[in-house]
C-alpha cells in the first residue's frame, strides 16, 4: 500500500483491507455531486457501498475534503458532497488546484482512478466511462477518462460508455491507447441505458476467474487500465429509439446554450432525464449498483486466487 503521499487520507476500513491484501472497490463521487438529483444521489451511494459489502469487499468512495484526498468517505462526507453547492469536479487536471485551495471536490472517473491508484486500489465501479463526444472531429472534446485508462493500472467496471457519446470513436480511441475492453457476458459494447450498441467487441468473458486472471497478467506485464463492460440489468434497460431522440434534442440544446467541456455531460444527462420523465434516472441507479456488485466479485476473485 502506497501511503507516502501526504495528501492521502484513508478510512480505517480501507486501510485495514489494503494492509491485509483484501478486496477493495473504489467509487467515484461526481455521480453524487453532479450526476444524480437529490435524494437519489445519496440513496445510490449507500446502495453501491452496501452491494460491495454484501459481496465481502470494502467500498472506498473517493472525494476531496479540506485539502485531502479521502479514500473511503464517511456517510457525513458523502452527504456533504450530495447537498453542497459549487462542488468542484475533479479530474487529473484539477487535483492540485482542489488540494491547494481546500475546495470541496468530487472526483470524476479519471480523478478517481488516479487517487485510488495512489492508495494501491486496483478495482473501480462506475456508471459509464466518458469518451469521445459527438462532433469531436471539430470540438476535440475527448474525456480524460480514456487517457487515464492508458496510464493507470485499474480495472474499471462500467455499463460501457454513455449513449450521449460517439461510441465508435470512443472504442477506436481506447484501441489506440491500448486499453482492453472486455464484454462481461456479452459480445457487444453496452451503451449505458441500453444493453447493446451494435458494436461488437473482440473479447467476451463469462466468468470472474478469467477476469481476475486477465487483470493479473495485464499488471504483471506493466500494462495499465482495462475496461469490463457490463450491460445494464435487462429489467431496467431502455428502448434505444426514444432515447436517441431525447439525446439528439439535448445535444441541440447544449450547442444552442454554448455548453462545453466538463459541463457537457451533466447538462445532457439532466435533459435526457427530463425528456424520459425520470426513466433514465432509474436506469442509471440500477446499472450503478449492478456494476458495484460485479466489481466486488471481480476483486474477490483476484485476491482470492492470489492468496
Amino acid at each position: 500500500m502506497q501511503q507516502n503521499i501526504s495528501y492521502l487520507t484513508l478510512s480505517s476500513d480501507v486501510q485495514a483491507a489494503l494492509k491485509a491484501k483484501q478486496a477493495v472497490v473504489a467509487l467515484e463521487s461526481t455521480v453524487i455531486a453532479h450526476g444524480l438529483p437529490y435524494p437519489q444521489n445519496l440513496e445510490v451511494a449507500q446502495a453501491m457501498e452496501s452491494a460491495i459489502r454484501a459481496e465481502g469487499a470494502v467500498p472506498a468512495t473517493v472525494g476531496i475534503h479540506d485539502g485531502k484526498i479521502v479514500i473511503g468517505l464517511s456517510q457525513a462526507e458523502i452527504e456533504r458532497l450530495g447537498t453542497a453547492e459549487h462542488v468542484l469536479k475533479v479530474s487529473r487536471r484539477d487535483l492540485a488546484v482542489a488540494l491547494a485551495t481546500g475546495k470541496l471536490g468530487a472526483t470524476t472517473v479519471a480523478g478517481t482512478m488516479l487517487c485510488a491508484s495512489m492508495a494501491g486500489i486496483r478495482f473501480f465501479a462506475t456508471g459509464g466511462i466518458g469518451g469521445v463526444h459527438r462532433g469531436a472531429e471539430t470540438s476535440m472534446d475527448i474525456s480524460a477518462d480514456l487517457t487515464e485508462l492508458a496510464r493507470t493500472p485499474m480495472l474499471v467496471v462500467c455499463a460501457g460508455a454513455k449513449s450521449i457519446l460517439d461510441l465508435d470513436l470512443t472504442l477506436e480511441y481506447l484501441e489506440t491507447q491500448g486499453v482492453p475492453v472486455l464484454g462481461w457476458q456479452t459480445d457487444e459494447f453496452p451503451a449505458f441505458y441500453v444493453r447493446s450498441s451494435g458494436r461488437r467487441l473482440s473479447q467476451r468473458v463469462d466468468d470472474a476467474t478469467t477476469i481476475a486472471a486477465i487483470a493479473r497478467v495485464q499488471w504483471e506485464c506493466r500494462l495499465q487500465g482495462l475496461v469490463v463492460a457490463c450491460p445494464i440489468p435487462e429489467a431496467y434497460a431502455m428502448d434505444p429509439a426514444p432515447l436517441e431522440i431525447a439525446t439528439g434534442e439535448a445535444l441541440r440544446q447544449a450547442k444552442q446554450e454554448g455548453i462545453r467541456g466538463s459541463a457537457t455531460t451533466p447538462f445532457l444527462l439532466e435533459r435526457v432525464a427530463q425528456a424520459t420523465r425520470g426513466e433514465s434516472v432509474e436506469a442509471n441507479k440500477a446499472l450503478l449498483v449492478n456494476n458495484a456488485r460485479w466489481a466486488a466479485r471481480f476483486a474477490r476473485a483476484y485476491y482470492y486466487d492470489r492468496a
